[in-house]
C-alpha cells in the first residue's frame, strides 16, 4: 500500500512539473528583415554592440546596428488571442534600451496570448537617418502579417507599441503606411504595415522645434532639417481618420521628452474622430520601461490591460 501511495505520489508530482514547463513560453525566435544585407546598409561601418549598462538587470543597451531583427515571442501556454503586435524599443534613435522598453513588454503580451515581435531596428544617424528606422518598422508590420496564419493571428488585430524614439517610430508607422506593393517581387512587401492599434509610452511625437525632443530629431534628420522634413515626421501633424485606435501613457514632469508631445497627439486624434485613451503622471520623469520601479507611473500596464481587452485584443 505505502508503495502504491508513493508511486501515486511522485505520479502527480510529475504532472505538476509537467504542466509547470508547458506553462512557460517557448524559446523566442530571432527573424531577419531583410533576406540579404539591409537596404541603406551595404557600406555601414560600426559593429553591433550590447552593454548591460547599470542596473545591468534588464537595462541593455542596443547600438551599432546594421541587421535589423525581430524577436518573436509565442504566447505562453499556446493560448492564441489572435492579436499580435510589434515593439519599439527607446533610445533617441541613438541607441535602443532593448530589455526594460522590449523583451520585458513583450513577455506581457505573451501571458496574454498575443504573438509579439520585439524590433531591433536601424538608428543612429548618418546612413541610418530617416527612412531606414520606418523602413525597418514597416518592414516588420508586413512580415507579422504575412505570418498571421502560421502564427494564429488574425491579420487586422497586428499592432505598434513603443517607448520614447520608439514611440516616434511607432507613431510614424501609424501614419506613414501603405496597403501593400501589388507588383513587388518580394512577397513580403505585398502585405500591407498599416497598424491596427499604438500603445505609445511617453512618445517622442513631434520633430517641431520646442516640441521635439532634439536629440533624437538630430539622430534622425541631421542638425538642419529642412521644412517639409519636419513637418513630415511630426506625426501631430500626419494624423486622419484612417488613423488606427491609440493608447497613450506619460509623465507631467518628464525632462527629457515633453508630455506636450503626447498631449498634442492625443489631441489630433480627438480631432479626426479616432479612438485615444491617454493617462498622464504627475510625476514618474522618463525612462521607467515596463515595471521598474514603484511609482504609480510604473503600473501603467495595469491600465492597457482593460484597454486591450476593450478593443477585443485579448480575453
Amino acid at each position: 500500500m505505502q508503495t502504491i501511495q508513493i508511486a501515486t505520489f511522485l505520479l502527480s508530482i510529475a504532472v505538476v512539473l509537467t504542466s509547470l514547463g508547458q506553462a512557460k513560453s517557448a524559446e523566442p525566435e530571432v527573424i531577419r528583415l531583410w533576406p540579404d544585407v539591409a537596404p541603406g546598409s551595404e557600406d555601414y561601418p560600426k559593429q553591433e554592440k550590447f552593454d548591460s549598462r547599470k542596473p545591468a538587470d534588464g537595462n541593455g543597451w542596443v547600438t551599432g546596428v546594421s541587421e535589423p531583427t525581430l524577436t518573436v515571442y509565442q504566447p505562453h501556454d499556446s493560448h492564441h488571442v489572435g492579436s499580435g503586435v510589434v515593439i519599439c524599443p527607446g533610445g533617441a534613435y541613438s541607441g535602443l534600451s532593448i530589455e526594460k522598453e522590449g523583451f520585458a513588454l513583450a513577455e506581457w503580451f505573451a501571458e496574454r496570448g498575443v504573438v509579439v515581435g520585439v524590433l531591433k531596428y536601424r538608428h543612429g544617424g548618418g546612413p541610418h537617418q530617416h527612412p531606414i528606422p520606418l523602413n525597418d518598422a514597416q518592414r516588420a508590420m508586413r512580415i507579422m502579417r504575412s505570418k498571421a496564419d502560421g502564427w494564429k493571428i488574425d491579420a487586422s488585430k497586428i499592432g505598434i507599441a513603443g517607448f520614447s524614439a520608439g514611440g516616434h517610430l511607432a507613431s510614424t508607422t501609424g501614419t506613414h503606411y501603405d496597403q501593400g506593393k501589388a507588383d513587388s517581387e518580394d512577397a513580403i512587401e505585398t502585405f500591407s504595415c498599416k497598424p491596427n492599434y499604438m500603445v505609445l509610452v511617453y512618445p517622442v511625437i513631434s520633430m517641431q522645434n520646442g516640441l521635439t525632443h532634439d536629440g533624437s530629431r538630430n539622430k534622425l534628420l541631421g542638425k538642419s532639417p529642412d521644412e517639409d522634413s519636419v513637418k513630415l515626421l511630426s506625426n501631430e501633424l500626419q494624423v486622419t481618420t484612417e488613423t488606427c485606435p491609440t493608447f497613450i501613457t506619460h509623465c507631467a514632469d518628464d525632462k527629457t521628452v515633453s508630455v506636450e508631445n503626447a498631449v498634442a497627439f492625443y489631441q489630433a486624434l480627438r480631432t479626426h474622430k479616432v479612438p485615444v485613451e491617454m493617462h498622464l503622471y504627475e510625476t514618474g520623469g522618463h525612462g521607467y520601461g515596463f515595471f521598474r520601479g514603484n511609482r504609480s507611473a510604473d503600473r501603467w500596464p495595469d491600465l492597457l490591460d482593460p484597454w486591450l481587452k476593450r478593443q477585443g485584443l485579448i480575453d
